[in-house]
């Protein structure tokens, strides 16, 4: 356990983001620019370590706060990702007038990376604060790796079948909003929380609002989704070749070199320097050893250095 520093910004109503405190502290101008960490299912505030490594590792440039939303801790099983990109919209809309002229950066962690994509190309992207990059870290699919897990248990894929279509039938009587039984239900068992049909769809369907990464999606959807990314929004994608949510048949680098390949198609720009698969590195790097943890931190400085300085990427030193 540790203490951090920090202020604690209220954003807006009763959501907050908590902003570390700067290695570097400084009253000079310009003001800092902003990473906004956003977790994935079940995070909260400092549930994930690794960002506090990135916080102090920062320049005197950046600084690194997490975002909190209605969606943080139990709150996903009852929201979606529509409403956390209008929270996310105003938490960016807050640190833009708090520092004029200086860039925001949304870094999203598992499903914080569905943030990502929902905010920037999903409906009402145009009216949303656009963002001077984007960090995907850990994104992955629930689809595919709900899948994976119960593969080769026949109880296990009967009582999945099970809660996927009691979710569909829910929501075909109108009843998308209602939450799902627990008893049974080994999602809701296994994460916590209440689930409504809607949500548990979202996350187990084909084609659900959740379903943003799964490797079987063709190219053609992927253009609608990645291919929409403008070039003013570059991409830093950072998965690790340990994380056990992506399934052993899926090569990672192809996959990432494909999305990668889509979002240059449609205009957009990815840091192929800085990203790629990271070695060692599980889904949240807690627990990994301290080099692996670094090289994630070299990464991300790496990538908002190039932002600050303009780079553009392209396949000279490609990881990818």
């Amino acid at each position: 356990m540790a203490s951090h520093a920090g202020t604690l910004h209220l954003y807006h109503k009763r959501l907050v983001a908590f902003e570390y405190a700067s290695s570097h502290p400084s009253s000079s101008n310009p003001p800092p620019n902003t990473l906004l960490w956003i977790g994935g299912l079940t995070d909260g505030l400092l549930t994930v370590p690794y960002p506090s490594s990135i916080a102090s590792s920062l320049p005197p440039s950046w600084v690194l706060a997490e975002v909190l939303t209605s969606s943080s801790y139990k709150g996903w099983g009852t929201g979606s990702l529509t409403r956390d990109a209008r929270e996310l919209g105003a938490c960016v809309a807050f640190f833009k007038a708090l520092r004029p002229g200086a860039k925001v950066v949304l870094m999203g962690h598992s499903t914080g990376c569905q943030d990502i994509m929902e905010y920037v190309v999903g409906a009402g992207a145009a009216q949303r604060a656009p963002l001077d990059g984007a960090i995907l870290q850990g994104g992955v699919s629930d689809r595919e790796a709900w899948e994976d897990s119960v593969s080769g248990d026949a109880d296990a894929q009967r009582k999945y079948d099970a809660v996927v279509a009691q979710a569909r039938d829910m929501i075909a009587a109108g009843q998308e909003r209602e939450v799902m039984p627990r008893k049974g239900n080994m999602l809701a068992e296994g994460l916590g929380g209440p689930m409504t049909a809607y949500r548990t769809n979202a996350l187990l369907a084909r084609g659900g609002d959740d379903d943003y990464f799964s490797s079987d999606l063709p190219d053609a959807l992927f253009a609608g989704t990645f291919g929409k990314f403008p070039a003013a929004t570059p991409v830093c994608f950072l998965l690790g070749n340990e994380d056990p949510y992506v399934p052993k048949a899926i090569d990672k680098k192809a996959l990432l070199t494909r999305w990668t390949r889509i979002i240059r198609e449609g205009g957009g720009v990815v840091d192929d320097v800085d990203g790629g698969v990271v070695e060692g590195a599980h889904h949240n790097l807690d627990g990994d050893p301290e080099e692996v943890v670094q090289d994630l931190v070299g990464r991300v400085m790496g990538f908002l250095k190039g932002l600050e300085r303009g780079s553009e990427w392209g396949s000279a030193g490609s990881r990818l």
